[in-house]
């Protein structure tokens, strides 16, 4: 198999090739990657050069984007700008490559014919009430809340048209929050981490009320591998491991694995237009493709994701300054 991974250095991509790398031995990858701010090269470090091939190039790039997909046999579309603060500020970088980007991979893998798995988020659906037991599932509508939402439900149903209209092979996942290794340290557990570490306050945003269904991105990583081996065409699956925390349990449960008090933090201002609660209802993954999560402990997977910021401080320190720079902008 020569398999194609879009924004194959960033954060999640990253975890994917490396989990490709590590299950399927004789596949070859080939990721192509624009290195904007939150791509990394250092992400694939220690891969074989034999087996993983990069290519410096934008998905907006018709020539670029075609002959690498052209050269693969399947195509896993990770590349996206995911920051939702960063999206309020100036959209169009999320329009550019969400909804244009996503269309050029589409006309690419249309013209040669090839399988696509397309990568999404919950955020797509809007929000849920905080006191309501109700999850996102296959069936739930589109509201679609930020800019970078707005993108990404875009590019979902492009996906879907081209598959409708034009025969294009492609599934669909939309995956909850996730967290890990390689994760760029302006996301909300990376950042909260690397003040604790650096001597600085964790930030709260608002009351600390907001929920999030969080994932580990190795069970992200095995979710996508599974729908691509035996996933449905045309079908779409929902990722997540029933990992709901609110951001104040969040921040105070990192504080108590970094051996500080939980109440140590600082509340600042929040998000405009923040979703209060997202939640993933994840059985028709599991019941047809038997799928399942193997950190289906938040805490452990948490103190695993710590232990690795605290032992690759050289992987994020260049970004600090200018990142929490970013925030003070901002007043969070």
């Amino acid at each position: 198999m020569r398999i194609l991974v879009t924004g194959g250095a960033g954060f999640i991509g990253s975890n994917f090739v490396r989990y490709v790398y590590k299950e399927r031995p004789d596949w070859h990858i080939t990721v192509i990657d624009k290195l904007t701010y939150a791509g990394n090269l250092k992400n694939l470090d220690g891969l074989d050069e034999s087996r993983v091939n990069f290519i410096k190039g934008d998905i907006c790039d018709e020539p670029a984007i075609e002959q690498a997909v052209a050269d693969s046999d399947t195509v896993v579309h990770f590349a996206a700008e995911t920051h939702v603060d960063n999206s309020i500020q100036g959209p169009w970088p999320f329009v550019e490559t969400n909804v244009i980007g996503t269309y050029r991979v589409l006309e690419a893998v249309r013209k040669s014919d090839k399988r696509l798995h397309h990568i999404s988020t919950d955020e797509v659906y809007g929000d849920l009430g905080l006191d309501s037991s109700e999850k996102f599932s296959e069936k739930s509508p589109y509201d679609p809340r930020s800019p970078y939402s707005s993108t990404k439900a875009g590019s979902d149903h492009l996906v879907r048209a081209w598959g409708h209209t034009y025969g294009v092979k492609a599934t669909i996942s939309n995956c909850s929050n996730n967290y890990g290794p390689y994760q760029h340290i302006e996301k909300v557990i990376p950042r909260n981490i690397t003040n604790i570490l650096t001597g600085i306050k964790p930030k709260l945003y608002g009351e600390g009320k907001n929920r999030r269904d969080w994932i580990h991105a190795e069970d992200h990583s095995s979710a996508v591998l599974a729908i691509l081996e035996n996933g449905k065409l045309g079908e779409t699956y929902m990722i997540g491991a029933d990992g709901e925390k609110d951001n104040k349990q969040l921040i105070q449960t990192i504080l108590e694995l970094m051996g500080k008090d939980p109440n140590d933090f600082e509340f600042v201002k929040d998000r405009p237009g923040h979703d209060l609660r997202y939640a993933i209802d994840a059985a028709k993954l599991r019941t047809e493709l038997g799928w399942a999560p193997k950190y289906t402990d938040f805490r452990e997977g948490l103190k695993q994701t710590i232990q690795w910021y605290t032992d690759n401080q050289d992987w994020w320190q260049p970004q600090k300054d200018e990142t929490e720079a970013k925030y003070k902008e901002l007043g969070r």
